[in-house]
């Protein structure tokens, strides 16, 4: 079997404009309620520090924005990712030997709000590893792009479906 490496890369300017929006809407909040009373907590002092708040959370990450991408190369049996931010950059090679389970995990909650989707790679030595997040890639919040995902690297990993992938429901 011979197949074409697959290449996927993250989407840094929908990352970015997140961001961006984050802090745009703290320093109006900072700014609309900037004459809060100062004599208790009052909802225009809650106002303000939601403000501070996403100021504190959106600064950071507008520095943080960075490329994540991830190779997968059926040919050389490795998986390639590498990722680059304004300070720098990494690169982990991962074998498909090293590899002993995959699956379709998720983070968040539908009654707390959006549910995140993304690969895990379970190494032999126990380590996880995921693969289409944290960063922010199409689809990341349908399952089905999450499986379709798994089931090509299943494919690459030269796996029958279904066996030794654990798609969790």
């Amino acid at each position: 079997m011979d197949m074409e490496p697959w290449r996927t890369e993250s989407n840094p300017a929908k990352q970015m404009m997140l961001t961006a929006v984050l802090v745009l809407v703290g320093a109006v909040l900072m700014y609309g309620f900037r004459n809060f009373d100062s004599s208790g907590f009052t909802n225009s002092f809650a106002g303000f520090l939601l403000g501070v708040l996403l100021l504190v959370i959106g600064i950071p990450s507008l520095l943080m924005v960075g490329r994540q991408t991830i190779v997968v190369d059926p040919s050389v049996r490795l998986i390639l990712i590498e990722k680059a931010n304004r300070f720098g950059s990494k690169t982990t090679t991962i074998s498909f030997n090293e590899i002993a389970d995959l699956r379709v995990s998720s983070m968040g909650s539908r009654t707390k709000g959006m549910v995140t989707y993304y690969v895990t790679l379970e190494l032999v030595s126990g380590k996880h590893v995921p693969l289409f997040f944290p960063d922010y890639y199409d689809g990341r919040w349908d399952r089905s792009v999450a499986e379709s995902r798994c089931q090509r690297l299943a494919e690459c990993l030269g796996r029958p479906a279904g066996i030794g992938t654990n798609v969790l429901s």
